[in-house]
């Protein structure tokens, strides 16, 4: 049974055809695969377009093949994907399967085009995957292609361009070169671009044949500083390597298919002799090529023996510590053999895989071998695996092919590509560190990524990110409202609270005040009680001067309230006992200033008013004014209580946590009444300023109240426009003011003459020129 094997005719394709015949000679010896049968074959030389044609034509019609007669039932070969599609063209109507070991070129899956093509090596769909991956995994967004102008080439070429764009992947530049003519004035105009471009990487996808011209053409510029990228096709070449080549090929990297163990084949390659094959022409020029020598008498070499040692040797041929491409052709042979092998198999009469009647060696027809489940499943189960290797090239120009990593695609998604762990990696133009290939650098925190529609998506500008957002270099993203940017913008932190603490010197100053008014309203308190039945204590009502100082006593301690951390409880008392305090503390001053207009009105003859206001309606009057603003705290409680507030509109980067009043109508019910009962008592205190006597109280209740309206009407504006903790000082401020005002022109005067002037406090220097009725 024939099987021919198209090829062209190199070092490498040299060693393709004599893997074909070491596996057609290894499965002849086989008693247990073809009983009764055996392959035959014949070699062709497959250079060139018309070779190709006229070898096909050959095969079909059945010439004479070694170990064969009669039709020729499949057809092994080409290593060209452009060949391979003209050989199929031929093929297809006749139903003859060609396999492949070596054409890559994802078009050739189309069965409708290609029908009888099949392949033993994976299809560039999945290199492509994998150089994408590379790319991404490296971080190399920003590439250029140089690509040969044949089907290979072109077709990987724009594949890869398809799949780079779904990563975010961009081409700077695709150069296409050939090896015509024309193309040595264009190749200093691709040199320029390469050398003027941004990119760092470069993909050189191109086949074997063609990289050859391309690197002899390269050796004259001197283009460094790139990363050079190879396609499976030549990357495992080591022949290419060179002294001149190095500041190119150094440090380069690509997919290549595995290494495999082909037992027997390296001793068979190695064994080769001119007089194996003593009508072959192929293989005497390939041994004077070897060995610089001439089968001819010539002056400029010697002549060659035939006996020479291929060991001694160091081609692409010679190289048999592993094997990669060949591993496919011996795939190839066998899934011929075990195809035939499965269409010859005969039981019951029936064919146990077909189904169908038996057919003997001489009934095989090459449409039931294309159509048989075999060969269909034997190349749909390919998997597609390649290994990472570098180029890392020595001083003499010679080079190590390390293997760094492997692509796998019959592993899970995201675990297809890996590198090695602990392995050495040089890296395109002797650099240490991965080389760093992009269009525009990653947008810095606080900007964001915005396509420029002139420009690759690669090549984005970076837009300033609005004030309170993020950015992951991407997108701008809000933070959420008790958020705010750190200082670089990548990172949303909780927003600094802001009240008014006692840590805070402001916090600890009003407090210190505040504790010095309880201090002096306590000190007042004591020298009152200890003088309590002196003249001046006893003058204008004792018990309300004891009530009053209780109510500034209260009246300090209520601003205390205002400072720390608000909580529903401090700003419900915060406010309510500030109302209520200051209620306490004007009504016993109204009182007070009552008192006095009565006391000088009952010293007239006849007058009968003082039991109109004795002290019982003094308590009663001070009850009544107090009950009155508790009854406006209470409806205010009830109603719509203050409460906790994180004010975050005032300030954008910081909370101010703070009491909202809740009812504001509530909270100016509260002062309007405080000021009614405090207006009220100025005008009556006014009015009593000039009554005869040596120490009238009210103009000491005069000067108190117009501090006391004086800083209320100022607090006003200063607690609307106040922002954040300083309105909450504020309103402390004003509670000291007015209080200290009230201790210090009421009382201070009193204290002064109790310890400093005791020869006033008598009944006859208050007396005076009219007596004052002690109550």
């Amino acid at each position: 049974m024939c099987q021919h094997f198209v090829c062209r005719w190199n070092d490498r394709e040299l060693k393709f055809a004599r893997t074909v015949i070491f596996t057609v000679d290894e499965i002849n010896r086989d008693t247990k695969l073809l009983p009764g049968a055996s392959l035959g074959y014949r070699l062709y030389n497959g250079c060139g377009e018309e070779n190709v044609i006229r070898a096909a034509v050959e095969a079909i019609n059945g010439e004479d093949s070694k170990g064969c007669s009669g039709q020729v039932q499949a057809l092994l070969g080409h290593s060209s994907s452009g060949l391979s599609k003209d050989i199929n063209i031929i093929l297809s109507p006749l139903s003859i399967p060609q396999v492949s070991h070596f054409s890559t070129c994802a078009c050739l899956s189309d069965k409708r085009l290609y029908p009888t093509f099949f392949r033993t090596v994976p299809s560039d769909y999945f290199q492509i995957l994998g150089l994408v991956q590379l790319m991404k995994f490296f971080d190399w967004r920003w590439v250029g292609i140089i690509y040969s102008e044949e089907l290979y080439s072109e077709e990987g070429t724009a594949e890869f361009t398809k799949e780079a764009m779904k990563e975010g992947i961009c081409i700077e530049y695709k150069l296409s070169f050939s090896e015509t003519s024309q193309m040595l004035s264009k190749f200093d105009a691709i040199v320029e671009t390469i050398r003027e471009s941004s990119s760092k990487v470069v993909l050189l996808f191109t086949s074997l044949s063609y990289i050859k011209s391309f690197l002899s053409d390269m050796e004259n510029y001197n283009i460094t500083g790139k990363q050079w990228v190879g396609s499976e096709s030549w990357i495992t070449q080591s022949d290419l390597a060179s002294v001149e080549r190095k500041g190119i090929l150094q440090g380069a990297m690509g997919f290549a298919l595995p290494q495999a163990s082909i037992p027997g084949l390296g001793e068979f390659l190695l064994s080769l002799k001119p007089s194996d094959e003593p009508q072959s022409e192929i293989v005497k020029a390939i041994w004077e090529k070897f060995f610089d020598c001439s089968f001819s008498p010539s002056n400029t070499s010697a002549m060659c023996t035939g006996t020479e040692d291929l060991t001694t040797v160091s081609s692409d041929y010679t190289d048999v510590t592993h094997f990669r491409a060949e591993n496919n052709v011996y795939k190839a042979v066998y899934l011929v053999a075990y195809a035939l092998h499965a269409l010859l198999q005969c039981k019951n009469g029936s064919n146990p895989t077909t189904g169908k009647p038996c057919v003997n060696k001489n009934e095989v027809q090459p449409k039931l071998v294309s159509s048989g489940k075999f060969i269909r499943v034997g190349t749909y189960k390919v998997l597609a695996q390649y290994d990472l290797v570098n180029w890392q090239m020595k001083e003499d120009g010679s080079v190590q092919i390390v293997n760094i990593g492997q692509y796998d695609t019959s592993f899970p998604e995201g675990k297809k590509f890996k590198l090695k762990d602990n392995t050495n990696i040089v890296w395109g133009g002797n650099s240490n560190k991965v080389p760093r290939s992009v269009c525009r650098e990653p947008c810095s925190p606080g900007t964001r990524k915005a396509i420029n529609k002139l420009k690759p998506v690669c090549c984005f500008d970076c837009i300033k990110c609005p004030e309170g957002t993020i950015s992951n270099q991407t997108n701008c993203w809000i933070c959420p409202p008790e958020f705010w940017p750190n200082e670089k913008k990548d990172q949303c932190l909780p927003k600094p609270v802001e009240y008014l603490s006692y840590k805070e010197i402001m916090g600890a100053l009003l407090t210190g005040f505040g504790c010095v008014g309880v201090f002096l309203s306590l000190l007042t308190s004591i020298i009152f009680l200890t003088h309590r039945e002196t003249p001046i204590v006893k003058a204008n009502n004792s018990e309300l001067s004891f009530l009053l100082l209780f109510s500034l006593k209260l009246c300090f301690l209520c601003s205390l309230t205002f400072i720390g951390r608000p909580s529903e409880w401090s700003c419900m008392l915060r406010h309510t006992a500030f109302g209520i305090t200051f209620v306490l503390c004007i009504s016993c001053v109204l009182g007070k200033t009552i008192v006095v207009l009565m006391a000088f009105r009952a010293t007239l003859p006849g007058s009968n008013v003082m039991k109109w206001f004795g002290p019982t309606q003094q308590r009663l009057s001070v009850l009544t004014f107090t009950l009155i603003q508790v009854l406006i705290c209470i409806l205010w409680l009830t109603i719509n209580p203050p409460f906790p507030k994180m004010n975050m509109s005032y300030y954008k980067e910081k909370i101010i946590l703070e009491c909202a009043l809740g009812s504001a109508i509530g909270f100016w019910a509260v002062l309007s009444y405080i000021g009614l009962l405090a207006v009220l008592c100025f005008i009556l205190a006014f009015l009593a300023r000039k009554l005869p006597d040596s120490f009238n109280e009210a103009k000491l209740i005069t000067f108190s109240m117009l501090i006391f309206c004086a800083v209320w009407i100022t607090f006003i504006p200063a607690y609307v426009s106040s922002p954040g903790k300083f309105t909450v000082a504020v309103e402390i401020f004003a509670i000291l003011a007015s209080s200290f005002g009230l201790l210090v022109c009421i009382f201070f005067p009193k204290c002064y003459i109790i310890i400093f002037r005791p020869e006033q406090n008598s009944k006859k220097h208050l007396m005076g020129k009219i007596p004052v009725r002690t109550l």
